[in-house]
């Protein structure tokens, strides 16, 4: 499989990335590490962008996530691995992601749990967030940006 077009060697596409890239970094600090990345793999999952799914696999693995907890992101409505702040930020990522699917948006309930266990930066953040890899799953989708060549450390 290839790409569509060279969207990493673009010049236009290369000031759009520098912009969602800025606004990923934005959020860096204000929550874990370890929750961003669970994020970013489900979102991907669900929007079935492989290159993103490979990508925040490995740079989790990188960061010292655990094996069996990524096994289990697909799966972490029936996984007890995840802590229940991370369960919050995986639902808000799935309401937040399945959009269309939901017909109305993120529920209340989801939204009052994770307002729980976040607080109001933090959510800002994870709302950002989940917005971010949504941008990042549609441009590598739409291009049929192949999956499995990424190493972590390989933008940056």
């Amino acid at each position: 499989m290839d790409a569509r077009i060279d969207y990493f060697g673009n010049a236009l596409a290369g000031k759009v990335m520098k912009y969602l890239n800025s606004a990923g970094a934005a959020v860096h600090e204000a929550i874990p590490v370890t929750t961003q990345e669970l994020v970013k793999i489900r979102a991907s999952q669900i929007n079935g962008c492989g290159f993103c799914t490979d990508m925040h696999t490995k740079d989790a693995l990188a960061a010292g996530e655990d094996q069996q907890r990524l096994n289990l992101v697909a799966t972490w409505h029936e996984a007890t691995v995840f802590t229940d702040a991370e369960r919050a930020a995986l639902a808000l990522t799935e309401q937040g992601t399945r959009l269309a699917d939901g017909a109305g948006g993120v529920s209340d309930e989801v939204w009052a749990d994770a307002a729980q266990h976040y607080d109001e930066d933090q959510l800002a953040a994870l709302i950002s967030l989940i917005a971010v890899i949504n941008a990042y799953n549609r441009i590598n989708v739409i291009n049929r940006q192949p999956a499995g060549g990424y190493q972590p450390g390989m933008f940056g």
